[in-house]
């Protein structure tokens, strides 16, 4: 068995593990908070935590851990029937919840456990194999009702331990960021990421750039985020001296969950003198690829794959591209101990998840570039458009236009076309609404930049962007 949290057996118990704004605790805390948890949950099947952005969110989600069972973290966010069906799907015996918490209707047969202070003190890690679910994470179900991906502990572990090696984590970083607690990239490496590796988690509860210069001018060492916080960062950073020293002096800045455009790495560049470096996962995979510490960090790769990844492009008929030229395109496929073993209860979908040989079919387009290095240029559903002969991805135009000054947001479609097949969509929201851009202004931009054949044939402009709670863009909710 690999134990997800060596250092709250055997770490200096008086070291800070966790901080929620005001609140702390060290491991000696921590160890017994979640430890009255996991004596509290024990015998249970599943269990569920209501995942706001607090301390008992943490404790709770470790205590379950602790106690070998599986954990469902629940978005404060979902609507009604969202929420019924992740409860009716994953059926947990227990939801855990910071006392006072307003949680909706949950079924009767459901306890409601409020996390706290408790008697029972440190507990040992359950002794469970390192293929025991250790999370059931519900994806963001663009195409259907959620699913649940059943991650084992072994791909937790693997996969930290894999991010510890690329971005040299050691116990004596101090990691800062204002991200949910419902999602792997704010719970999975934002929580149980420092605390396996024994170092400390300060989180915003909400995020702000004011509360990350704090942070990381009172000895945070890394920032996590997604583009959204790094775009409110470039642009409060000309303003602000103390946020650009505090982001110079940080040892590692990490953007993830969706691509950071190409101007706002430019400007925090600019600003700082600190690259952003990209990662690359999913809810299934957990991390793939990164920019390693030691690396190159150029805008628009998310780095080589992590030690134990293996990762391929693969065409349409299946076959393996094995240029790395930086211009052929193929769906990412990859294997290894970091992946999910099944979406709960639907075979149909994890049997048409896997190809024959085991790697799993991400849905994402890439090129490698002739260092190895990946860059993702769409989803295979939404941001792969296919014009005039020519597969192109949705991302590397998005970039092009965001270097338009009257061009504040921007996202990419294609939409049929009797002579391309598709033609490409730019959705824009003008930097001033009175003034847009027009669509021949972009397209001569973006024609410039790329190439002919990449420029936008439509241009839409909107007030603002549909996104969800991770800052992505959902274009599925864009439409003509």
């Amino acid at each position: 068995m690999n134990s997800l949290f060596p250092a709250l057996a055997h770490g200096p118990g008086e070291r800070e593990a966790l901080r929620f704004g005001e609140r702390s605790l060290t491991y000696a805390g921590l160890a017994a908070a979640a430890g009255g948890v996991a004596a509290r949950v024990a015998g249970a099947g599943r269990v569920a935590v209501w995942a706001t952005p607090e301390l008992e969110t943490a404790v709770g989600a470790v205590g379950v851990l602790l106690a070998g069972l599986p954990l469902v973290p629940l978005n404060p966010r979902s609507g009604a029937q969202e929420l019924a069906h992740i409860l009716a799907d994953s059926r947990p015996d227990v939801v855990l919840a910071a006392p006072g918490a307003d949680l909706p209707a949950v079924p009767a047969r459901v306890e409601r456990v409020d996390v706290g202070p408790s008697r029972p003190g440190p507990r040992p890690e359950a002794a469970v194999g390192d293929d025991a679910p250790a999370l059931i994470v519900y994806t963001s179900g663009t195409t259907g009702p959620p699913k649940g991906a059943v991650l084992p502990r072994r791909a937790v572990a693997s996969t930290l331990d894999a991010l510890a090696d690329a971005w040299r984590w050691t116990d004596a970083d101090v990691l800062v960021h204002g991200l949910p607690l419902f999602h792997v990239h704010g719970l999975v490496l934002g929580v149980l990421g420092p605390l396996r590796r024994g170092g400390n988690v300060r989180h915003l509860g909400r995020f702000s750039p004011e509360g990350v210069a704090r942070e990381l001018a009172s000895g945070a060492t890394m920032l996590f985020g997604v583009p959204t916080m790094y775009h409110r960062i470039a642009q409060a950073l000309p303003g602000d001296r103390e946020l650009a020293e505090a982001l110079a002096g940080a040892r590692l800045l990490v953007s993830g969950s969706a691509a950071l455009p190409v101007h706002d790495h430019e400007r925090i560049a600019a600003a700082t003198g600190r690259r952003v470096i990209e990662r690359y996962g999913m809810t299934e995979t957990l991390m793939n690829t990164s920019v390693r510490a030691d690396g190159e960090a150029r805008a628009g790769t998310v780095g080589v794959p992590l030690p134990g990844v293996e990762l391929r492009l693969v065409e349409e008929d299946g076959s393996e591209l094995t240029a790395y030229d930086g211009e052929s395109v193929g769906e990412i496929q990859v294997r290894g101990p970091n992946l999910f073993t099944e979406y709960l209860n639907r075979p149909d979908a994890t049997a048409a998840a896997f190809t024959a040989d085991g790697f799993f079919r991400t849905g994402d387009m890439a090129v490698r570039e002739p260092d190895g290095s990946v860059r993702i240029v769409g989803r295979k559903a939404t941001d792969l458009i296919k014009s005039g002969g020519y597969k192109i991805g949705a991302g590397e135009i998005e970039n092009a236009l965001l270097d338009h000054p009257g061009v504040r947001e921007a996202a990419v479609t294609g939409e049929p076309d009797p002579d391309l097949g598709e033609r490409i969509v730019a959705w824009v929201v003008p930097s001033d609404p009175h003034a847009p851009p027009t669509l021949d202004e972009l397209a001569d931009h973006v024609a410039r930049r790329l190439a002919p054949h990449k420029r936008p044939r439509v241009v839409r402009h909107l007030d603002a962007l549909p996104r969800n709670d991770m800052g992505k863009i959902m274009k599925r909710a864009l439409s003509s």
